[in-house]
């Protein structure tokens, strides 16, 4: 595997928006994310403020990244352009943000889209997240707790 994690930077905002924005799963605009409140001003001060983003680079080249909430115990954000999907970096990025999350909160969680044909719902089932409640028509919410004697 030609793969690599690395922490964003504050550089790397409009490398975020790009990924999320090439997704055809679960997409947004950038007018979306920032009706969301999600914009670069957003992104920048959270990223400044902790170690709470990675960028998979796949050949040296930006492909994928995760996003957590260390304050909310949450995944916030995990994408990977749909030209390299399959490719391990989707799972590479979950556990990087697991072992953060783990290291802040017993209980950690992820808000996603809950049809079942999203490769996320996948991902996140094969990496042992249960979904534990329909928040909305659309939205569902997974959980994972942390393994027992994996200690803070």
């Amino acid at each position: 595997m030609s793969a690599t994690l690395r922490l964003a930077t504050p550089d790397d905002v409009d490398v975020l928006f790009d990924i999320r924005t090439s997704v055809t799963q679960n997409h947004l605009s950038r007018q979306q994310m920032h009706a969301l409140g999600i914009t670069a001003e957003v992104l920048t001060e959270a990223i400044n403020s902790a170690p709470c983003a990675w960028v998979a680079e796949w050949h040296d080249q930006p492909a994928g990244f995760a996003m957590v909430d260390l304050q909310e115990g949450e995944l916030f954000a995990l994408f990977v352009r749909p030209a390299l999907e399959g490719n391990g970096l989707g799972t590479l990025l979950l556990q990087r943000a697991e072992q953060v999350l783990f290291e802040h909160h017993a209980v950690i969680h992820l808000t996603t889209d809950g049809d079942p044909a999203m490769r996320a719902n996948a991902l996140y089932r094969k990496a042992g997240w249960v979904c534990t409640a329909q928040l909305d028509a659309r939205d569902v919410r997974f959980e994972k707790h942390r393994p027992v004697g994996a200690g803070r």
